[in-house]
């Protein structure tokens, strides 16, 4: 038996109403809030990554998925989201439109990680990208809509979590300090976080490790380290938040281990079960568009797993909206109705109103017992007398009744049936 990858999972007809919700309300925010949809290639060129996500980050060292085509070029399926859009806003010229231009994308991304609960191989991501502004702003508008997202699906104890990591200019002093307070601690780290020392000091500060998380208590903080122009848009941040009504606390451990991050930082987080779980995070990422080769191009974003999102509507009890489901399901009774079957199946169809038909030759008990697992609010029984007489069988399914209409009255009366009559006026 074949069985999906590691790491992968089948998403089944019964699962795909929490996938239409989540999807649907992140395009309904994102036209809110003026972002237009951008899709971008599953593979890219790998250069692309190593030049922005950093070639000492663990999305590089350890969890891209990359191969060599036909042609001897290295592709790499997409970990991520940003340097593919911040590819694709050089290379169409997007710069030339007014700014900031706004764009939110949606689909599957792959990342060789350990699987878990909400954790996969293959994730899908939905994320909104604001490119050409510095406006502190424009980074409350990105907060809002996470916050505007999270909380449309209905999800509850929900926690922001903001920090800044200042800028190319500002941020080596803080590098610096943090690798002299962790070199007297070196012996107290994991073997990864002794790497990250050299290599990726920020991410110290994000290691899962027990011993590591007691270390990291007491390192210094990123906001004593901010420069005038990055402190000046933190606190002005803070105060349009305020401002929002939006929650959020203070957060001296988070960081972003992605080479183009820049001043804001943030994650949204939900408590309700007692054990943190992020949903989404993002930040401020002014130094992405310079390093794929454009001018300084300041840009903000924020990007949220499905996969983690619809666990949590399930934790929390949430049942995404009911659809419409099948309402008609047409039986056949006798040798010679199969085209009439047909027919009357295309006409509902053309009417918007969902149907089956009966395939081969079974017994009306089966084709019933066929109608009811299907959903199907009414069945439409066809036979010879009803072929000769230009009727046919309505049954209703709820009620348990039946009766012989004229066929030409059967799309009114299925519409009539499932909206309910028309009020008099």
């Amino acid at each position: 038996m074949y069985q999906a990858p590691r790491g992968t999972q089948d998403i089944l007809p019964d699962e795909q109403p929490y996938w239409n919700y989540v999807k649907s309300n992140a395009r309904q925010v994102a036209h809110l809030y003026g972002y237009g949809a951008i899709e971008t290639p599953i593979f890219e060129d790998t250069q692309l990554f190593l030049r922005s996500v950093g070639e000492t980050s663990d999305i590089v060292q350890k969890e891209m998925y990359t191969f060599l085509d036909k042609g001897e070029n290295s592709l790499t399926l997409r970990p991520e989201g940003t340097a593919p859009i911040g590819r694709a806003y050089l290379e169409h010229g997007l710069s030339n439109q007014p700014q900031p231009v706004k764009l939110y994308t949606i689909g599957p991304f792959f990342r060789y990680d350990r699987p878990q609960a909400g954790r996969y191989r293959e994730l899908h991501q939905f994320s909104y990208e604001a490119i050409g502004e510095i406006d502190p702003a424009l980074d409350a508008e990105i907060i809002a809509m996470s916050w505007d997202y999270l909380t449309r699906l209905g999800l509850r104890e929900l926690s922001i979590q903001l920090n800044s990591i200042g800028c190319p200019i500002c941020r080596p002093h803080y590098v610096e300090a943090l690798r002299e307070y962790y070199r007297g601690k070196v012996a107290e780290l994991c073997l990864d976080c002794q790497t990250r020392l050299e290599r990726n000091p920020l991410r110290l500060l994000d290691c899962k490790n027990r011993a590591c998380n007691a270390v990291a208590e007491s390192a210094p903080r990123s906001i004593d380290y901010l420069g005038e122009e990055c402190s000046g848009h933190f606190q002005r941040l803070e105060e349009l938040l305020h401002s929002l009504a939006i929650p959020y606390q203070i957060n001296n451990r988070l960081v972003r281990g992605l080479d183009y991050y820049t001043k804001t930082v943030f994650e949204v987080y939900s408590t309700e079960t007692g054990s943190q779980s992020s949903l989404g995070g993002g930040g401020r990422y002014d130094g992405l568009i310079e390093q794929l080769g454009g001018r300084p191009t300041p840009a903000v974003g924020f990007a949220a797993g499905l996969e983690r999102t619809i666990l949590n509507l399930k934790k929390q009890g949430i049942t995404p909206p009911s659809r419409p489901g099948v309402v008609a399901f047409v039986a056949s009774l006798g040798d010679g109705t199969e085209v009439a079957v047909s027919r009357l199946v295309a006409q509902l169809r053309a009417a918007d109103i969902a149907a089956l038909q009966s395939f081969g030759r079974r017994s009306l008990k089966s084709q019933l017992k066929h109608a009811h697992a299907s959903g199907a609010r009414f069945t439409l029984i066809l036979g010879p007398d009803e072929l000769a007489t230009g009727r046919v069988v309505l049954r209703d399914m709820e009620k348990s009744t039946q009766e012989a209409v004229d066929q030409s009255t059967v799309v009114e009366l299925l519409l009539k049936g499932v909206r309910g009559p028309t009020p008099n006026p």
